[in-house]
């Protein structure tokens, strides 16, 4: 999927490795200090008065609990208390979360500090695949600075909530695709390796399948594409192996991340109808499918703050996080993506889609990973959604427009247009930073920040 010599003409996915430079030594090095920065700056603020804000209500006790009870670091603890909040989601997040818990314990800090860590890492994937991708310096740099100052994917790691973890694991799978791309040989360990990080994905959310069946289709397709194997042999070998390590592998290790739940006796649901640990694990996955299935629109729930996913495309309606008032001063943290980089969203894919049509194979994992990641929620759209949902997309979206500026730097004007917009970014990203960071500002500052009538 590399072309490092793009002109515009037919590429077709490369199996070459870009090598690693000084350069990109440094750039990972400045950007990786920039996300950290970013993402722990002030980490410990907002907090309800002393308790988590937003839906860590649910997952940071839930963290807790499994921290505490836990006897064995193999098996990990459980969640026995559904008094804390609905037990809905695979537990791996929340294992992740009770780490930070367990270092620096029940407070901000702990609640946050494993978002934080996660989401750096997902900014230095982002670098890393346009790098492979585009061999192109401005490129990588333009995946950087957008990937630290676009605000879904900051705030998403600055909470203690799911979706950052997922995205993580999400973008590590597209990652590990792209270098079994490039050593397609012998065993298949990258493709394993992207397995297991969908199988993570897979244990943070339900929608994690999601992008089990984009990335099969995908790592057969390039098969196919990039191999010139007639399909005989993509139907006896390569499909076969991508059952096993795009479905079989992850489906194993969601079953082995509730291995703490068969083995504890007190777990949720453990023994709900008295048939024996299966039985009830069963009965446990069928009460989530339930409860997802029945949280429509047209069943009677609304939320204040619901999005839909066409509301995604555009950053139409943030999600509140926390609001407090003192005075003529407010403070609010929201859910809330950059302008300038959400405000592209559609013209950008759009021309990702034509480019791949065009047969241009560095649009694969951005087209593919965006399609994932929306198609299947506008489908289901009288499903209850928020913004944050759409958490996952946005690094597919940034792929595109920094392969894009590979492209631009090509043309006369265009390090003034790409050094532009980036500045643009930066400058947008500073704006309206204190509306995602719960600062305290005058009233008329706020009422500043929120352009649309559904930003409020």
């Amino acid at each position: 999927m590399n072309s490092a010599t793009a002109t515009g003409r037919h590429r077709s996915p490369s199996r070459s490795r870009v090598p690693w430079t000084r350069f990109d030594t440094w750039v990972f090095s400045i950007f990786g200090v920039c996300a950290l920065l970013t993402r722990f700056a002030w980490i410990t603020h907002p907090d309800d008065h002393g308790s988590p804000v937003f839906d860590e209500k649910h997952y940071v006790p839930q963290a807790w609990q499994m921290l505490q009870s836990t006897r064995s670091v193999i098996s990990g603890g459980i969640e026995d208390n559904p008094g804390f909040g609905l037990v809905v989601h695979p537990p791996t997040a929340k294992r992740i979360i009770a780490i930070g818990e367990w270092l620096f314990g029940y407070g901000p800090l702990g609640w946050r500090f494993m978002s934080a860590i996660c989401g750096t890492i997902v900014v230095l994937l982002i670098m890393d695949l346009t790098r492979r991708l585009t061999a192109e310096p401005i490129a990588v740099i333009t995946a950087g600075l957008l990937s630290v100052c676009d605000g879904v994917l900051f705030l998403g790691s600055r909470v203690g909530m799911l979706d950052i973890f997922q995205t993580l694991f999400i973008v590590a799978a597209a990652w590990a695709l792209l270098i079994d791309q490039e050593r397609p040989s012998g065993w298949r360990w990258w493709r394993f390796t992207a397995g297991v990080m969908l199988g993570l994905a897979l244990c943070v959310k339900w929608s994690g399948l999601y992008y089990m069946a984009a990335f099969g289709l995908l790592t057969v397709g390039l098969d196919l594409w990039s191999r010139k194997r007639g399909l005989r042999k993509v139907a006896l070998v390569d499909i076969p192996g991508a059952l096993v390590h795009i479905v079989v592998v992850p489906l194993a290790m969601y079953l082995l991340s509730f291995r703490s739940w068969f083995a504890e006796e007190t777990s949720v649901y453990r023994h709900r109808n008295g048939d024996g640990a299966l039985a009830n694990f069963l009965y446990y996955q069928k009460g989530v499918l339930e409860f997802h299935t029945s949280l429509t629109t047209s069943g009677g729930h609304e939320h204040p703050w619901e999005s839909k996913p066409w509301d995604w495309l555009w950053a139409g309606r943030p999600m509140m996080y926390y609001s407090a008032e003192s005075g003529d001063h407010k403070a609010y943290q929201m859910l809330f993506g950059t302008p300038p980089i959400w405000w592209v969203l559609v013209p950008v894919m759009l021309w990702a889609v034509w480019r791949l049509v065009r047969a241009d194979g560095r649009f694969v994992l951005p087209v593919v990973g965006f399609i994932a990641g929306w198609v299947p929620w506008a489908i289901g759209y009288d499903r209850q959604m928020y913004f944050f949902y759409a958490t996952a997309i946005i690094p597919f979206v940034i792929l595109a427009l920094a392969i894009i500026a590979a492209d631009l730097i090509r043309w006369r004007w265009g390090l003034l247009v790409i050094s532009g917009y980036l500045a643009l970014v930066a400058v947008a990203f500073v704006f309206w930073l204190p509306i995602m960071t719960g600062a305290m500002i005058p009233s008329d500052s706020i009422n500043l920040r929120m352009w649309l009538p559904k930003w409020r």
